[in-house]
């Protein structure tokens, strides 16, 4: 039973399923359209992107299953919205856009989010919410976000229907590929209508009141799921530390965590070195929606994807540091370091769950964006690849083999769409022989891509566990490293920013993942021909059994 303007509404637990069913359905429908009308390789190739529905007061109502860490670009949208613009002056037709880290309720400025609220009953009921990663602000420095692109705070981008062309034109005269921003912005706006104009027939079905009090719902009941799940983790005090490394830093930072279970709420705290100079900084929007990924798919994955599993959970963090980052902390990184965190709490709580978490996958979201000029007519082009890599080994099954993990779940971009779209060709795209752990069950492998330069371009590289290996669990053996590799004489690189000119390579070594449990005794006979048969290295055979 919830309370609506002083009216009780009770929903059944059928219609309240029924509803929550049709909710999911809208935000997946609302990211395919956004996929099949955009324009860019990114978005139209690689889905990166994330749609989800809030509700009036700006908590999650439902997000698609696309990246996890865009949520924390929806965490403090629409109350940055409705800061600066006051609802009883928005109308039908409204639409904001933001992405600032600090003002738009953004984690990095590529995420251009576009909100519109939904209008029932001449009254505001909820929002219809998208984010699309515009791979544009490239070949920028990062040593704080005024070099990382245009900063836009939640401003009104439609309204009532109508596109306020100035500032479209503001934010398209700061893009280098701006046919494709256009292309991508009508494509999010149809997204956005879809979900209003689905969201409103669903209200005609079954009423304003019974659809508002079933969100409410379901937000209570993925609370009482999370509640559930964590009272059944012993009580305790966990701790876990690892380190961090990229090739914008030199070295590697010191990451760790203490997570406090008691009853059914779990506080975590993070300590990490103060921010840096770089691009790998998170605000806490972005630690806070790496969280609530980890711990929902540890304590149960089958919980709604809303806001009320966020209620048990409390984290902390030092201001100013790399989790917790303060203005003008350079962002456009901050996906690696999210996979870290992910890692620390897998790590933590590996003793007091083991059966539910894996061991280290590869830990990065290793990318690599390549910028120039087109040979034909000397327009700007602007690819980005996100490169996936080893899955960690889990209780019960080996490691899965070049995918993305975590809170990156891009597609690759296809060899034949990439040689068409730009001056490159792909000389290699394999899985890495003896990357992934051995243990019981073997860690997932790494990837190797290798593109060669057809023209002048400019590159930007970034990945981890270039350092450090991922870790196994319970005596499964760590995965192997990343690496960086120039070939027909291209000039390193300074801190992942280089360039390559026609006919020079860069190889792309992404790491694997460990193993779980021991790796057994193995016959001699066996390895011998597990080598003949090109399943693991010479080198690593040895390794591993002498």
């Amino acid at each position: 039973m919830n309370d609506f303007g002083g009216a009780t509404v009770s929903v059944d637990p059928i219609t309240v399923e029924v509803i929550g069913s049709a909710l999911s359905s809208i935000v997946e429908e609302m990211g395919e359209a956004l996929i099949r009308a955009s324009y860019s390789t990114n978005i139209k190739e690689r889905r990166d992107c994330s749609t989800a529905l809030f509700d009036l007061a700006g908590t999650t109502l439902c997000q698609a299953e696309h990246i996890p860490v865009h949520l924390g670009s929806f965490l403090d949208l629409i109350a940055n919205i409705t800061k600066r613009h006051p609802i009883e002056q928005m109308r039908p037709g409204d639409v904001f856009c933001g992405n600032d880290a600090y003002e738009g309720g953004g984690t990095h400025l590529p995420d251009i989010v576009l909100a519109e609220p939904i209008f029932v009953d001449g009254a505001i009921v909820a929002w219809a919410v998208n984010l699309a990663h515009h791979a544009d602000f490239a070949d920028r420095g990062h040593a704080h976000i005024y070099q990382e692109g245009l900063r836009i705070p939640p401003i009104r981008l439609y309204r009532a229907g109508e596109l306020q062309t100035d500032v479209m034109e503001l934010i398209l005269l700061n893009c280098q590929v701006p046919r494709e921003r256009l292309s991508d912005f009508r494509a999010q706006m149809a997204a956005n209508r879809l979900g209003v104009q689905r969201f409103q027939g669903l209200c005609g079905k079954y009423g304003r009141e019974t659809v508002l009090a079933a969100g409410a719902a379901l937000q209570d009941y993925a609370e009482r799921k999370m509640r559930a799940g964590i009272a059944a983790i012993p009580d305790g005090v966990y701790r876990f530390a690892d380190r961090y490394d990229c090739p914008e830093i030199d070295g590697e930072l010191d990451m760790s965590v203490e997570i406090t279970i008691t009853g059914d709420s779990m506080h975590l705290h993070f300590d990490a070195p103060k921010q840096v100079r770089a691009g790998l900084n998170m605000t806490m929007t972005a630690t806070l929606s790496t969280v609530y990924y980890a711990i929902k798919s540890i304590v149960d994955p089958t919980i709604l994807p809303n806001a009320g599993l966020a209620r048990p959970l409390s984290v902390t963090a030092p201001e100013g540091t790399i989790v917790n980052c303060v203005h003008p902390a350079a962002v456009n990184g901050r996906l690696g370091p999210c996979q870290r965190v992910v890692d620390l709490i897998y790590g933590a709580l590996a003793d007091a769950v083991p059966d539910r978490v894996t061991a280290a996958s590869n830990g990065a979201c290793t990318s690599i964006t390549f910028v120039g000029h087109q040979p034909s007519d000397n327009r700007i082009w602007v690819y980005l690849e996100t490169i996936g890599g080893g899955f960690g080994a889990r209780t019960g099954k080996d490691g899965l083999d070049g995918v993305h993990v975590h809170m990156t779940n891009t597609s690759n971009l296809p060899v034949e769409a990439l040689e068409v779209e730009y001056p490159l060709t792909l000389m290699r795209y394999e899985l890495v022989d003896g990357s992934g752990g051995a243990g019981q069950f073997r860690g997932g492998m790494g990837l190797r891509r290798v593109y060669r330069a057809n023209h002048d371009c400019r590159v930007r590289i970034d990945t981890a566990r270039l350092l450090s290996r991922p870790w196994g669990l319970f005596g499964g053996e760590p995965g192997g490293n990343a690496d960086v590799v120039l070939h027909g004489g291209a000039v390193p690189f300074n801190h992942g920013n280089g360039g390559l000119r026609p006919g020079e390579c860069i190889e792309v070594v992404t790491a694997g993942s460990g193993g779980y449990g021991p790796p057994a005794r193995r016959d001699p006979a066996a390895v011998r021909r597990d080598v003949a048969e090109g399943s693991i290295t010479k080198e690593r055979a040895a390794e591993l059994y002498g």
